[in-house]
């Protein structure tokens, strides 16, 4: 390795379309990085295990997914050179863990962390071993693409379980005012990682229209619920007027109090949350809610990938927290069918609505404008939150 690339490898590490364009040597480094920040996720959950006993146990599971998936995709399968035309239902070679599945069994008890640590130093190895003989082509490198998204996404969802950290505080800014264009909605296939959910590239006509600078706040939904907000019918759907009549919901997820500013639980303490932060752990029925109260209403996924895209410069700022838009999960134009190993499926019609961009503890490099996530309606585990747009 030369001295210019080993200077450029750190940056390169955070950078969105250097991680979807990677090739063997970043992958190599990154997977390795991937792997560290999840064994400090994992330190972070034997640390909190006093106050969050129940937790540890999910987390183990979590974290013996990643050495699980690049096992299944990666060392066992012999079609991993085919990419995601590999036969999913094909044969797969021994693994390295007799106990594996009943570790991952939900139902049964998980192993300690020190043989977790062990399962996943020689998954992680066999991983290393064979990135460095594969070709370095599209479907050579998809699969080890795939991996470092995966593994990144576990240490996302073990900082989830935890409830650890917290989006920033952001001084407000005024909407902004975006003009009609046409704009090319998803991705278009230019040799690196492209998602199932983004398929295919396409051109929309898109209206003039307002759009929150950064996402609501929790001062904001504050108001909402001071205002009568969880009473107010008029304010919901139908469908959201259903679940909160069934679920009881008062407040967003771990919220103990919203009267006089949002109180959150923090294992054993209740904290006061900073009014200028985004809210977070609310459901899409909520959002809606907030829109339909405040006489606005959600971005459609244009107008948000639109303003991610092209007006950072006047303001517009995402990646604190996941994002409702309007609408349901939908398949782009053209999508085709998932290949082997996909982590995105469209979902049934009617099923899920989705989220756009990223939240604090999704790693750097997938803080991409054209990344999409798919939830049912009623999820609040999520670090999700969103912003508004004029009606």
């Amino acid at each position: 390795m030369t001295g210019v690339r080993t200077a450029t490898m750190p940056h390169a590490l955070d950078d969105p379309r250097a991680a979807r364009m990677a090739g063997r040597e970043l992958l190599s480094l990154a997977l390795i990085d991937s792997r560290n920040a999840l064994l400090a996720r994992l330190a972070q959950a034997e640390d909190a295990a006093a106050a969050q006993p129940s937790a540890l146990p999910a987390v183990l599971r979590l974290a013996l997914e990643a050495g699980a998936w690049q096992e299944r995709w990666i060392s066992r399968h012999p079609q991993r050179q085919r990419g995601e035309e590999a036969d999913p239902g094909g044969p797969l070679l021994a693994g390295i863990e007799p106990a594996l599945g009943r570790w991952l069994d939900a139902e049964g008890v998980p192993p300690d962390a020190a043989a977790v640590r062990a399962y996943l130093a020689d998954t992680l190895e066999l991983t290393l071993g064979l990135l460095e003989r594969c070709a370095e082509t599209v479907q050579g490198l998809y699969f080890f693409r795939l991996a470092l998204l995966h593994e990144d996404r576990l240490g996302e969802a073990i900082a989830e379980r935890l409830g650890s950290g917290a989006p920033p505080a952001r001084v407000a800014r005024a909407p902004l005012w975006l003009p009609a264009r046409r704009w090319t909605l998803g991705s278009a296939p230019d040799g690196g990682l492209v998602p199932h959910n983004e398929r295919w590239a396409h051109e929309v006509a898109l209206p003039e229209f307002e759009i929150d600078a950064q996402a609501v706040t929790w001062r904001q939904f504050v108001e909402f619920a001071e205002d009568g907000g969880y009473d107010r019918r008029e304010c919901w759907t139908e469908a959201g007027w259903a679940w909160l009549r069934q679920d009881g919901r008062r407040a967003p997820r771990g919220v103990a109090q919203l009267a006089g500013g949002a109180v959150r639980e923090h294992g054993s303490q209740l904290r006061r949350v900073p009014a200028a932060q985004p809210v977070v752990h609310v459901t899409r029925y909520e959002a809606e809610a907030w829109c339909r109260w405040a006489g606005r209403r959600l971005p459609s996924e244009p107008e948000w990938e639109l303003a991610a895209a092209t007006a950072a410069s006047r303001g517009f700022v995402w990646g604190d927290v996941f994002e409702w838009v309007a609408g349901g999960a939908r398949a782009y134009p053209a999508c085709g069918p998932p290949g082997a190993g996909c982590l995105d499926p469209i979902p049934p019609p009617g099923t899920a609505g989705t989220l756009r961009g990223a939240s604090f503890a999704t790693r750097r490099r997938w803080h991409h404008p054209k990344a999409r996530r798919f939830a049912p309606p009623q999820a609040d585990a999520p670090f999700c939150g969103f912003r508004s747009c004029a009606p």
